[in-house]
């Protein structure tokens, strides 16, 4: 499974209500929740986005509360993957959850510039820079995680693992 898109850059500690503001947490349409993703950050960030693009972010991305809205909010808004030097451990697994996978490495955030062009090859753990021709490895997901994330999420691939679901 591999992601190529635009790479938009952020800093460190991106709480869950920067991604997505407290006031939309009653809207539970991940379309609505795009609609509103880090636009107080980032005002322009959904007229940039294009599906397939990548956010590239410092240490702690995901901070904060542990709402759901900001994994998925992002995943809607056209996001394929989030490369980070860390994440908060419960925005991680809810990432996992609704199927949007994310990738520690430092060395690749920190040589990834706002604009770069980025492909990610999920099995490998492979960060290349188009922009730049440099390749950055992250940790591979193991094969359940894979699984998850290529079924869309937790829900989604409990569906296709439970007798007789639809």
């Amino acid at each position: 499974m591999s992601h190529k898109g635009t790479c938009h850059k952020y800093g460190s500690n991106i709480d869950t209500d920067a991604i997505i503001a407290a006031r939309y947490l009653n809207m539970h349409d991940a379309t609505e929740l795009a609609a509103h993703c880090m636009e107080d950050i980032d005002p322009d960030f959904l007229s940039r986005v294009k599906p397939g693009d990548i956010i590239v972010a410092e240490a702690n991305f995901g901070c904060g509360s542990s709402r759901e809205h900001a994994p998925v909010a992002i995943k809607a808004s056209g996001i394929s993957c989030v490369i980070g030097k860390s994440f908060a451990r419960i925005f991680f697994r809810n990432a996992i959850n609704t199927g949007l996978p994310l990738l520690e490495c430092e060395e690749a955030v920190d040589s990834i510039k706002q604009g770069d062009m980025v492909e990610v090859d999920l099995a490998t753990g492979t960060i290349t820079n188009l922009s730049s021709g440099q390749t950055f490895r992250s940790k591979p997901y193991p094969g359940f995680m894979m699984e998850i994330i290529s079924s869309g999420g937790l829900v989604e691939y409990t569906r296709k693992k439970l007798p007789g679901a639809k």
